[in-house]
Protein backbone atom coordinates (compact mmCIF):
# COMPACT_ATOMS: atom_id res chain seq x y z
CA UNK A 1 0.00 0.00 0.00
CA UNK A 2 1.32 3.42 -0.95
CA UNK A 3 1.25 6.13 1.72
CA UNK A 4 1.47 9.82 0.89
CA UNK A 5 2.94 12.06 3.56
CA UNK A 6 1.37 15.49 3.32
CA UNK A 7 2.52 18.80 4.74
CA UNK A 8 -0.16 19.51 7.39
CA UNK A 9 0.20 23.25 6.86
CA UNK A 10 -0.43 22.81 3.13
CA UNK A 11 -2.19 19.59 2.20
CA UNK A 12 -1.38 20.09 -1.48
CA UNK A 13 2.32 19.62 -0.69
CA UNK A 14 3.26 15.92 -0.90
CA UNK A 15 6.40 15.51 1.19
CA UNK A 16 7.03 11.93 0.07
CA UNK A 17 5.27 8.80 -1.13
CA UNK A 18 6.30 5.47 0.33
CA UNK A 19 5.27 1.85 0.05
CA UNK A 20 4.27 0.67 3.51
CA UNK A 21 5.92 -2.48 4.81
CA UNK A 22 4.02 -5.74 5.15
CA UNK A 23 4.10 -7.99 8.21
CA UNK A 24 6.56 -10.26 6.43
CA UNK A 25 8.77 -7.24 5.72
CA UNK A 26 8.76 -6.46 9.44
CA UNK A 27 9.75 -10.02 10.31
CA UNK A 28 12.46 -10.04 7.64
CA UNK A 29 13.93 -6.86 9.14
CA UNK A 30 14.13 -8.50 12.57
CA UNK A 31 15.85 -11.55 11.04
CA UNK A 32 18.49 -9.36 9.44
CA UNK A 33 19.02 -7.35 12.61
CA UNK A 34 19.15 -10.51 14.74
CA UNK A 35 21.79 -12.01 12.43
CA UNK A 36 23.91 -8.85 12.64
CA UNK A 37 23.82 -8.50 16.41
CA UNK A 38 26.77 -10.69 17.43
CA UNK A 39 29.23 -8.93 15.14
CA UNK A 40 28.05 -5.50 16.32
CA UNK A 41 28.33 -6.43 20.00
CA UNK A 42 31.86 -7.77 19.39
CA UNK A 43 32.98 -4.26 18.44
CA UNK A 44 34.47 -2.70 21.59
CA UNK A 45 32.08 -0.32 23.33
CA UNK A 46 34.47 2.66 23.04
CA UNK A 47 34.49 2.16 19.26
CA UNK A 48 30.69 2.09 19.24
CA UNK A 49 30.87 5.32 21.23
CA UNK A 50 32.92 6.87 18.45
CA UNK A 51 30.17 5.91 16.00
CA UNK A 52 27.66 7.68 18.24
CA UNK A 53 29.96 10.71 18.26
CA UNK A 54 30.09 10.70 14.46
CA UNK A 55 26.30 10.50 14.25
CA UNK A 56 26.00 13.47 16.59
CA UNK A 57 28.34 15.58 14.49
CA UNK A 58 26.45 14.68 11.31
CA UNK A 59 23.11 15.60 12.86
CA UNK A 60 24.68 18.87 14.02
CA UNK A 61 25.95 19.61 10.51
CA UNK A 62 22.49 18.87 9.09
CA UNK A 63 20.53 20.51 11.91
CA UNK A 64 18.79 23.20 9.88
CA UNK A 65 17.87 20.88 7.01
CA UNK A 66 16.49 18.22 9.35
CA UNK A 67 14.55 20.80 11.38
CA UNK A 68 13.07 22.24 8.17
CA UNK A 69 11.91 18.73 7.26
CA UNK A 70 10.32 18.32 10.70
CA UNK A 71 8.45 21.58 10.16
CA UNK A 72 7.32 20.57 6.69
CA UNK A 73 6.24 17.01 7.48
CA UNK A 74 4.59 17.33 10.90
CA UNK A 75 4.00 21.08 11.16
CA UNK A 76 6.11 21.81 14.23
CA UNK A 77 7.17 25.49 14.35
CA UNK A 78 10.71 25.84 13.07
CA UNK A 79 12.11 27.15 16.37
CA UNK A 80 10.74 24.09 18.18
CA UNK A 81 11.95 21.82 15.40
CA UNK A 82 15.47 23.16 15.87
CA UNK A 83 15.17 22.41 19.59
CA UNK A 84 14.01 18.88 18.86
CA UNK A 85 16.97 18.19 16.58
CA UNK A 86 19.26 19.65 19.24
CA UNK A 87 17.95 16.97 21.59
CA UNK A 88 19.32 14.33 19.20
CA UNK A 89 22.70 16.05 19.28
CA UNK A 90 22.63 16.30 23.07
CA UNK A 91 21.74 12.62 23.37
CA UNK A 92 24.66 11.63 21.16
CA UNK A 93 26.99 13.91 23.11
CA UNK A 94 25.94 12.31 26.39
CA UNK A 95 26.17 8.71 25.26
CA UNK A 96 29.36 8.89 23.25
CA UNK A 97 31.22 8.83 26.56
CA UNK A 98 29.17 5.93 27.91
CA UNK A 99 31.05 3.69 25.50
CA UNK A 100 33.93 4.04 27.97
CA UNK A 101 31.68 3.85 31.02
CA UNK A 102 29.63 0.69 30.62
CA UNK A 103 30.99 -0.17 34.02
CA UNK A 104 30.65 -3.45 35.80
CA UNK A 105 31.86 -4.09 39.33
CA UNK A 106 34.33 -6.21 41.22
CA UNK A 107 32.67 -7.67 44.30
CA UNK A 108 34.45 -9.30 47.26
CA UNK A 109 33.67 -12.96 47.79
CA UNK A 110 32.91 -14.60 51.14
CA UNK A 111 35.40 -17.31 50.17
CA UNK A 112 39.21 -17.03 49.79
CA UNK A 113 40.95 -17.24 46.41
CA UNK A 114 37.74 -16.29 44.68
CA UNK A 115 36.57 -13.07 43.00
CA UNK A 116 33.13 -11.90 41.89
CA UNK A 117 32.33 -9.61 38.96
CA UNK A 118 29.35 -8.05 37.22
CA UNK A 119 29.19 -7.16 33.53
CA UNK A 120 26.68 -5.27 31.39
CA UNK A 121 25.65 -7.32 28.36
CA UNK A 122 23.51 -6.22 25.40
CA UNK A 123 20.01 -7.65 25.41
CA UNK A 124 20.13 -8.58 21.70
CA UNK A 125 17.81 -7.14 19.08
CA UNK A 126 15.49 -4.29 20.04
CA UNK A 127 12.24 -3.45 18.28
CA UNK A 128 11.48 0.24 18.75
CA UNK A 129 8.11 1.86 17.97
CA UNK A 130 7.82 5.64 18.18
CA UNK A 131 5.10 8.21 17.52
CA UNK A 132 5.01 11.03 15.00
CA UNK A 133 4.93 14.01 17.37
CA UNK A 134 8.67 13.91 18.14
CA UNK A 135 10.05 12.21 15.04
CA UNK A 136 13.75 12.78 15.80
CA UNK A 137 14.22 13.42 19.54
CA UNK A 138 12.27 10.51 21.00
CA UNK A 139 13.70 7.94 18.56
CA UNK A 140 17.19 9.07 19.54
CA UNK A 141 16.40 8.30 23.19
CA UNK A 142 16.02 4.67 22.15
CA UNK A 143 18.34 4.27 19.17
CA UNK A 144 21.48 5.89 20.58
CA UNK A 145 21.74 3.94 23.88
CA UNK A 146 20.51 0.70 22.30
CA UNK A 147 23.19 0.82 19.62
CA UNK A 148 25.87 1.98 22.04
CA UNK A 149 25.19 -1.00 24.29
CA UNK A 150 25.74 -3.45 21.43
CA UNK A 151 22.18 -4.15 20.38
CA UNK A 152 20.81 -4.11 16.87
CA UNK A 153 17.59 -2.18 16.26
CA UNK A 154 14.53 -2.42 14.08
CA UNK A 155 12.79 0.95 14.26
CA UNK A 156 9.14 1.49 13.36
CA UNK A 157 8.60 5.27 13.32
CA UNK A 158 5.24 6.98 13.20
CA UNK A 159 3.92 6.41 9.70
CA UNK A 160 3.02 10.12 9.46
CA UNK A 161 6.71 11.05 9.26
CA UNK A 162 8.42 8.70 6.79
CA UNK A 163 10.61 11.39 5.21
CA UNK A 164 12.02 12.37 8.60
CA UNK A 165 12.59 8.72 9.53
CA UNK A 166 14.39 8.07 6.26
CA UNK A 167 16.62 11.11 6.77
CA UNK A 168 17.46 10.27 10.37
CA UNK A 169 18.27 6.66 9.49
CA UNK A 170 20.54 7.85 6.69
CA UNK A 171 22.43 10.06 9.16
CA UNK A 172 22.98 7.08 11.50
CA UNK A 173 24.23 4.95 8.61
CA UNK A 174 26.52 7.73 7.39
CA UNK A 175 27.93 7.95 10.91
CA UNK A 176 29.09 4.34 10.79
CA UNK A 177 26.10 2.27 11.91
CA UNK A 178 25.91 -0.76 9.55
CA UNK A 179 22.76 -1.12 7.46
CA UNK A 180 21.50 -4.26 9.22
CA UNK A 181 22.37 -2.93 12.68
CA UNK A 182 19.71 -0.23 12.33
CA UNK A 183 16.75 -0.91 10.05
CA UNK A 184 13.79 1.43 9.70
CA UNK A 185 10.46 -0.06 8.60
CA UNK A 186 7.49 2.16 7.78
CA UNK A 187 4.27 0.30 8.51
CA UNK A 188 0.85 0.90 10.00
CA UNK A 189 -0.05 -0.18 13.51
CA UNK A 190 -1.86 -3.50 12.90
CA UNK A 191 0.81 -4.64 10.44
CA UNK A 192 3.54 -3.77 12.92
CA UNK A 193 1.82 -5.70 15.70
CA UNK A 194 1.41 -8.77 13.50
CA UNK A 195 5.05 -8.71 12.43
CA UNK A 196 6.28 -8.13 15.97
CA UNK A 197 4.16 -11.00 17.27
CA UNK A 198 5.77 -13.37 14.77
CA UNK A 199 9.26 -12.04 15.48
CA UNK A 200 8.80 -12.60 19.21
CA UNK A 201 7.46 -16.10 18.59
CA UNK A 202 10.58 -16.87 16.55
CA UNK A 203 12.92 -15.47 19.20
CA UNK A 204 14.20 -12.68 16.98
CA UNK A 205 13.48 -9.78 19.36
CA UNK A 206 14.72 -9.50 22.95
CA UNK A 207 13.53 -5.99 23.82
CA UNK A 208 10.60 -3.84 22.76
CA UNK A 209 10.44 -0.08 23.23
CA UNK A 210 7.18 1.74 22.62
CA UNK A 211 6.16 5.39 22.79
CA UNK A 212 2.48 6.04 22.16
CA UNK A 213 -0.98 5.72 23.64
CA UNK A 214 -1.82 3.93 26.86
CA UNK A 215 -4.28 1.65 25.05
CA UNK A 216 -1.66 0.40 22.58
CA UNK A 217 0.92 0.23 25.35
CA UNK A 218 -1.28 -2.26 27.18
CA UNK A 219 -1.39 -4.44 24.05
CA UNK A 220 2.38 -4.27 23.66
CA UNK A 221 2.85 -5.12 27.33
CA UNK A 222 0.55 -8.14 27.07
CA UNK A 223 2.35 -9.37 23.95
CA UNK A 224 5.78 -9.05 25.57
CA UNK A 225 4.51 -10.71 28.73
CA UNK A 226 3.86 -13.92 26.80
CA UNK A 227 7.61 -14.08 26.22
CA UNK A 228 8.60 -13.03 29.75
CA UNK A 229 9.94 -9.76 28.41
CA UNK A 230 9.56 -6.35 30.02
CA UNK A 231 9.08 -3.65 27.38
CA UNK A 232 10.11 -0.03 27.79
CA UNK A 233 6.75 1.76 27.69
CA UNK A 234 6.47 5.55 27.49
CA UNK A 235 2.76 6.26 27.28
CA UNK A 236 0.23 9.04 27.62
CA UNK A 237 -0.23 11.78 30.16
CA UNK A 238 -2.84 13.99 31.75
CA UNK A 239 -0.27 16.30 33.20
CA UNK A 240 -1.34 18.65 36.02
CA UNK A 241 -0.08 22.13 36.78
CA UNK A 242 -0.86 23.37 40.29
CA UNK A 243 -0.83 27.13 40.96
CA UNK A 244 -0.55 28.05 44.64
CA UNK A 245 -1.65 31.42 46.14
CA UNK A 246 1.96 32.58 46.49
CA UNK A 247 2.86 31.83 42.84
CA UNK A 248 4.22 34.33 40.35
CA UNK A 249 1.05 34.45 38.24
CA UNK A 250 2.67 35.92 35.14
CA UNK A 251 5.25 33.14 35.18
CA UNK A 252 2.53 30.52 35.72
CA UNK A 253 0.55 31.83 32.76
CA UNK A 254 3.64 31.72 30.55
CA UNK A 255 4.32 28.13 31.60
CA UNK A 256 0.71 27.06 31.12
CA UNK A 257 0.52 28.65 27.67
CA UNK A 258 3.64 26.89 26.42
CA UNK A 259 2.93 23.64 28.24
CA UNK A 260 -0.65 23.46 27.06
CA UNK A 261 -0.45 24.78 23.53
CA UNK A 262 3.16 24.46 22.37
CA UNK A 263 3.35 21.93 19.53
CA UNK A 264 -0.46 22.30 19.36
CA UNK A 265 -0.74 20.32 22.61
CA UNK A 266 0.64 17.24 20.86
CA UNK A 267 3.20 16.23 23.46
CA UNK A 268 2.87 13.42 25.97
CA UNK A 269 3.99 16.03 28.50
CA UNK A 270 1.50 18.70 27.40
CA UNK A 271 -0.47 20.38 30.17
CA UNK A 272 -3.73 18.50 30.72
CA UNK A 273 -5.44 20.45 33.49
CA UNK A 274 -4.48 23.73 35.11
CA UNK A 275 -5.47 23.55 38.79
CA UNK A 276 -5.63 26.96 40.49
CA UNK A 277 -6.07 27.84 44.17
CA UNK A 278 -9.34 29.60 45.05
CA UNK A 279 -7.50 32.68 46.33
CA UNK A 280 -5.97 33.48 42.93
CA UNK A 281 -8.38 31.67 40.64
CA UNK A 282 -10.20 34.70 39.20
CA UNK A 283 -6.97 36.60 38.57
CA UNK A 284 -5.12 33.66 37.03
CA UNK A 285 -8.11 32.65 34.92
CA UNK A 286 -8.40 36.13 33.42
CA UNK A 287 -4.68 36.30 32.63
CA UNK A 288 -4.54 32.82 31.14
CA UNK A 289 -7.62 33.25 28.95
CA UNK A 290 -6.27 36.57 27.69
CA UNK A 291 -2.90 34.97 26.87
CA UNK A 292 -4.55 32.14 24.94
CA UNK A 293 -6.80 34.56 23.05
CA UNK A 294 -3.80 36.63 21.94
CA UNK A 295 -1.47 33.73 21.10
CA UNK A 296 -0.30 33.64 17.50
CA UNK A 297 -1.30 30.50 15.59
CA UNK A 298 -0.64 29.54 11.99
CA UNK A 299 2.14 29.01 9.45
CA UNK A 300 4.85 27.00 11.29
CA UNK A 301 7.62 28.67 9.30
CA UNK A 302 6.66 31.97 10.96
CA UNK A 303 6.91 33.16 14.57
CA UNK A 304 3.87 31.33 15.98
CA UNK A 305 3.04 29.54 19.22
CA UNK A 306 1.88 26.54 17.25
CA UNK A 307 1.11 25.48 13.72
CA UNK A 308 -1.13 22.75 12.33
CA UNK A 309 -1.96 19.44 13.90
CA UNK A 310 0.22 16.62 12.65
CA UNK A 311 -2.33 15.23 10.20
CA UNK A 312 -6.08 15.14 9.49
CA UNK A 313 -6.27 12.09 11.76
CA UNK A 314 -4.96 14.11 14.69
CA UNK A 315 -7.44 16.87 13.92
CA UNK A 316 -10.31 14.37 13.88
CA UNK A 317 -9.21 13.06 17.29
CA UNK A 318 -9.13 16.62 18.65
CA UNK A 319 -12.64 17.28 17.36
CA UNK A 320 -13.87 14.09 19.04
CA UNK A 321 -12.40 15.30 22.31
CA UNK A 322 -14.25 18.59 21.96
CA UNK A 323 -17.37 16.46 22.06
CA UNK A 324 -16.51 15.65 25.68
CA UNK A 325 -17.20 19.24 26.75
CA UNK A 326 -20.20 19.03 29.12
CA UNK A 327 -23.03 21.42 29.93
CA UNK A 328 -21.35 22.60 33.14
CA UNK A 329 -18.17 23.55 31.27
CA UNK A 330 -17.37 26.93 29.72
CA UNK A 331 -14.98 27.28 26.79
CA UNK A 332 -12.55 30.14 26.25
CA UNK A 333 -9.49 31.00 24.23
CA UNK A 334 -10.45 31.71 20.66
CA UNK A 335 -12.99 33.05 18.22
CA UNK A 336 -14.23 29.53 17.47
CA UNK A 337 -13.92 25.83 18.27
CA UNK A 338 -12.48 22.97 16.25
CA UNK A 339 -10.85 23.44 12.89
CA UNK A 340 -9.73 26.94 11.89
CA UNK A 341 -11.01 27.87 8.44
CA UNK A 342 -11.99 31.04 6.63
CA UNK A 343 -15.57 30.25 7.69
CA UNK A 344 -14.50 29.54 11.30
CA UNK A 345 -11.67 32.05 11.66
CA UNK A 346 -9.12 32.59 14.39
CA UNK A 347 -8.35 36.22 15.16
CA UNK A 348 -4.74 37.02 14.29
CA UNK A 349 -4.16 33.78 12.37
CA UNK A 350 -0.96 33.78 10.29
CA UNK A 351 -1.21 32.25 6.81
CA UNK A 352 -3.97 30.46 4.92
CA UNK A 353 -6.22 28.56 7.35
CA UNK A 354 -7.90 26.57 4.59
CA UNK A 355 -4.60 25.14 3.34
CA UNK A 356 -3.91 22.91 6.34
CA UNK A 357 -5.29 21.27 9.48
CA UNK A 358 -5.22 24.02 12.08
CA UNK A 359 -7.29 24.06 15.29
CA UNK A 360 -8.47 26.75 17.67
CA UNK A 361 -6.84 26.76 21.13
CA UNK A 362 -9.49 25.86 23.68
CA UNK A 363 -9.63 26.30 27.44
CA UNK A 364 -12.36 24.24 29.10
CA UNK A 365 -13.30 25.75 32.45
CA UNK A 366 -15.01 23.81 35.22
CA UNK A 367 -13.15 20.47 35.12
CA UNK A 368 -14.04 18.18 38.02
CA UNK A 369 -13.46 14.49 38.79
CA UNK A 370 -16.01 12.40 36.95
CA UNK A 371 -15.81 14.49 33.80
CA UNK A 372 -14.64 12.64 30.72
CA UNK A 373 -12.16 15.46 30.20
CA UNK A 374 -10.76 14.95 33.70
CA UNK A 375 -9.12 11.65 32.82
CA UNK A 376 -8.92 11.62 29.00
CA UNK A 377 -5.62 12.45 27.33
CA UNK A 378 -6.78 14.94 24.71
CA UNK A 379 -3.52 15.32 22.72
CA UNK A 380 -4.39 18.58 21.01
CA UNK A 381 -4.80 22.30 21.73
CA UNK A 382 -7.19 21.77 24.64
CA UNK A 383 -6.44 22.57 28.30
CA UNK A 384 -8.75 22.00 31.25
CA UNK A 385 -9.13 24.56 34.03
CA UNK A 386 -10.19 23.71 37.57
CA UNK A 387 -9.85 24.97 41.12
CA UNK A 388 -8.86 23.74 44.57
CA UNK A 389 -8.83 25.04 48.13
CA UNK A 390 -5.81 23.26 49.66
CA UNK A 391 -2.59 21.60 48.52
CA UNK A 392 -3.89 18.22 49.72
CA UNK A 393 -6.91 18.62 47.46
CA UNK A 394 -4.71 19.71 44.56
CA UNK A 395 -2.53 16.61 44.89
CA UNK A 396 -5.60 14.39 45.02
CA UNK A 397 -6.94 16.03 41.87
CA UNK A 398 -3.54 15.74 40.18
CA UNK A 399 -3.27 12.01 40.92
CA UNK A 400 -6.89 10.91 40.63
CA UNK A 401 -6.97 10.00 36.94
CA UNK A 402 -4.19 7.42 37.20
CA UNK A 403 -1.71 9.00 34.80
CA UNK A 404 1.75 9.73 36.17
CA UNK A 405 4.05 11.24 33.57
CA UNK A 406 4.79 14.91 34.18
CA UNK A 407 3.59 17.49 36.70
CA UNK A 408 4.24 21.06 37.73
CA UNK A 409 3.74 23.32 40.73
CA UNK A 410 4.08 27.10 40.87
CA UNK A 411 4.88 28.39 44.34
CA UNK A 412 7.52 30.20 46.37
CA UNK A 413 7.04 27.92 49.39
CA UNK A 414 9.67 25.19 49.95
CA UNK A 415 7.16 23.35 52.13
CA UNK A 416 4.64 23.22 49.27
CA UNK A 417 7.35 22.08 46.85
CA UNK A 418 8.49 19.18 49.02
CA UNK A 419 4.99 18.06 49.97
CA UNK A 420 3.98 18.09 46.32
CA UNK A 421 7.12 16.23 45.23
CA UNK A 422 6.74 13.52 47.84
CA UNK A 423 3.08 12.77 47.08
CA UNK A 424 2.63 13.34 43.35
CA UNK A 425 2.48 10.12 41.35
CA UNK A 426 4.26 11.58 38.31
CA UNK A 427 7.70 10.40 37.29
CA UNK A 428 8.72 13.99 36.58
CA UNK A 429 8.14 17.14 38.63
CA UNK A 430 8.74 20.75 37.57
CA UNK A 431 8.84 23.65 40.01
CA UNK A 432 7.96 27.04 38.53
CA UNK A 433 8.33 25.58 35.05
CA UNK A 434 5.98 24.01 32.52
CA UNK A 435 5.08 20.33 32.32
CA UNK A 436 6.92 20.09 28.99
CA UNK A 437 10.62 19.80 28.42
CA UNK A 438 13.30 17.17 28.86
CA UNK A 439 17.08 17.09 29.04
CA UNK A 440 19.23 14.32 27.63
CA UNK A 441 20.87 13.46 30.96
CA UNK A 442 17.74 13.28 33.16
CA UNK A 443 15.48 10.21 33.41
CA UNK A 444 12.28 10.51 31.40
CA UNK A 445 9.22 8.37 31.98
CA UNK A 446 6.07 7.82 33.98
CA UNK A 447 4.02 5.51 36.12
CA UNK A 448 0.50 4.09 36.17
CA UNK A 449 -1.33 4.81 32.94
CA UNK A 450 1.77 6.66 31.73
CA UNK A 451 4.12 3.71 31.66
CA UNK A 452 5.51 0.68 33.45
CA UNK A 453 8.19 2.50 35.41
CA UNK A 454 10.87 2.24 32.73
CA UNK A 455 12.98 5.31 32.12
CA UNK A 456 14.66 6.82 29.09
CA UNK A 457 17.60 9.23 28.85
CA UNK A 458 20.63 9.53 31.09
CA UNK A 459 22.40 6.53 32.56
CA UNK A 460 19.06 5.11 33.68
CA UNK A 461 18.14 3.97 30.17
CA UNK A 462 21.15 1.64 30.14
CA UNK A 463 19.11 -0.75 32.28
CA UNK A 464 16.64 -1.04 29.38
CA UNK A 465 19.25 -2.12 26.85
CA UNK A 466 21.64 -4.20 28.92
CA UNK A 467 21.27 -7.18 31.21
CA UNK A 468 23.48 -7.85 34.18
CA UNK A 469 25.75 -10.87 34.05
CA UNK A 470 27.26 -12.12 37.34
CA UNK A 471 30.58 -13.98 37.21
CA UNK A 472 32.58 -15.80 39.86
CA UNK A 473 36.17 -16.92 39.40
CA UNK A 474 37.59 -19.44 41.86
CA UNK A 475 41.35 -20.04 41.63
CA UNK A 476 41.70 -21.99 44.88
CA UNK A 477 42.09 -25.31 43.07
CA UNK A 478 39.26 -26.90 45.03
CA UNK A 479 35.46 -26.74 45.07
CA UNK A 480 34.40 -24.08 47.55
CA UNK A 481 30.72 -24.12 48.39
CA UNK A 482 29.10 -20.75 49.08
CA UNK A 483 27.23 -20.45 52.38
CA UNK A 484 28.78 -23.78 53.46
CA UNK A 485 32.56 -23.38 53.46
CA UNK A 486 32.57 -19.86 54.89
CA UNK A 487 35.10 -19.12 57.64
CA UNK A 488 33.45 -18.78 61.05
CA UNK A 489 35.57 -16.36 63.09
CA UNK A 490 35.37 -16.72 66.86
CA UNK A 491 33.50 -14.19 68.98
CA UNK A 492 32.32 -13.87 72.58
CA UNK A 493 28.59 -13.12 72.53
CA UNK A 494 28.50 -12.98 76.38
CA UNK A 495 30.99 -10.12 76.64
CA UNK A 496 29.73 -7.05 78.53
CA UNK A 497 31.46 -3.87 79.66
Amino acid sequence: MTFESLNPADLTDVVTSIELATASDVVDATRRAHAAQRAWSDIPAPARGRVVAAVGRLVEANKEALAALVTREIGKPYAEALGEVQEVIDTCDFFLGEGRRLYGQTVPSELPAKQLFTHRMPVGTAFIITAGNFPTAVPSWYLVPALLCGNTVVWKPGEVSPAIATALTALFHAGGVPADVLIAVIADGPTTYSGLETALDEGLVQKVGFTGSTAVGRQIGELCGRHLQTPCLELGGKNPMVVMPDADLDLAVEGALFGGFGAAGQRCTSLGTLWVHDDVYADLRARFVSAVESAVVGDPTKDVLYGPLISPTYLANHERNLGLVADHHTTHGSTGLGRITSDNPRAGFVGDPDAGVFAHPTVVEGITPGDALYDTETFGPLVGLGRFSSLDEAIELANGHGYGLSSSIYTTSPESVWRFRSRISAGMVSVNNSTSGAEAHLPFGGNGRSGNGSRQSGVWVLDQFTRWQAMNWDWSGRLQKAQMDVADLPSDASFRL
